[in-house]
C-alpha cells in the first residue's frame, strides 16, 4: 500500500504496521528493539506525532499515532528504516530487503475502532504466546498505559478519556478475548 500524501493531515490518527519478509525476524535480540525504538523517538522531533499504542514483535510492528503537524508522518517509518534496515543487515550479515512489503497503514476515523485498535495492538504479545503476562512484555507501551513505567512513546489522552484510569485499562485488557466475541471484530476491524 502506498502512501497518499493528501491523506495524512494534521490531527489524523493512523495505524501503522509491517511485517518481516519471508516471515524472518525483524528484531532478534533486546537490543535490535531498543534500536529501533530509540531511533524512532529521535523522528519524532522531525516528524511530530502523538504516540498512542506501539508495540514490537520479533517479526512485525504495531504503532497507533496522530499526525501532529503539516508533516506527513509516514516519512517516520521511511527515515526509521532508511537506517534500520542497513544496520540490521550489517550487524546479522545478511543482504537484500527486510519487510515483506512496503509500510502499511490505515487512516482511522472512527472512535470505535480507535479504542479497540490500542487493545489490539498491546494484546499481540500474548495472542502470539510470546507470553502469559502482558506486563512481561516489555516492547510495547503498555506498562505505561497501565501505569507501571515512564516512557517517552506515550500520549496518555486516549487512556484518559476512553477508560479514565490505568485500572480499567488493565481490566479490559484481560477481558479482551470475550471483548472480541461482543464487539464482533470481524466487522470492527473493517469499519474504521
Amino acid at each position: 500500500m502506498r502512501c497518499k500524501k493528501e491523506e495524512f493531515i494534521k490531527g489524523g490518527y493512523f495505524h501503522f504496521y509491517n511485517h518481516a519478509f519471508n516471515n524472518e525476524l525483524l528484531f532478534r535480540e533486546d537490543e535490535d528493539y531498543l534500536w529501533f525504538l530509540d531511533k524512532f523517538n529521535l523522528k519524532l522531533q522531525k516528524f511530530p506525532a502523538s504516540v498512542f499504542a506501539y508495540c514490537l514483535m520479533p517479526n512485525h510492528f504495531h504503532f497507533l499515532l496522530r499526525q501532529e503537524s503539516d508533516e506527513p508522518i509516514y516519512k517516520i517509518f521511511n527515515n526509521l528504516n532508511n537506517s534500520y534496515v542497513p544496520h540490521y543487515n550489517f550487524k546479522y550479515k545478511r543482504i537484500g530487503r527486510l519487510y515483506s512489503a512496503s509500510l502499511k497503514h490505515i487512516h482511522i476515523k472512527k472512535e470505535n475502532y480507535l479504542i479497540y485498535l490500542c487493545q489490539y495492538i498491546h494484546y499481540n504479545p500474548i495472542k502470539a504466546t510470546l507470553v502469559q503476562d502482558l506486563e512481561k512484555w516489555k516492547f510495547s507501551n503498555y506498562l505505561e498505559w497501565i501505569g507501571l513505567r515512564n516512557g517517552k512513546l506515550f500520549d496518555d489522552e486516549l487512556l484518559i478519556t476512553y477508560f479514565g484510569k490505568p485500572e480499567e485499562y488493565k481490566k479490559r485488557i484481560k477481558d479482551h478475548k470475550k471483548y472480541v466475541r461482543e464487539k464482533n471484530f470481524g466487522k470492527l476491524l473493517f469499519d474504521y
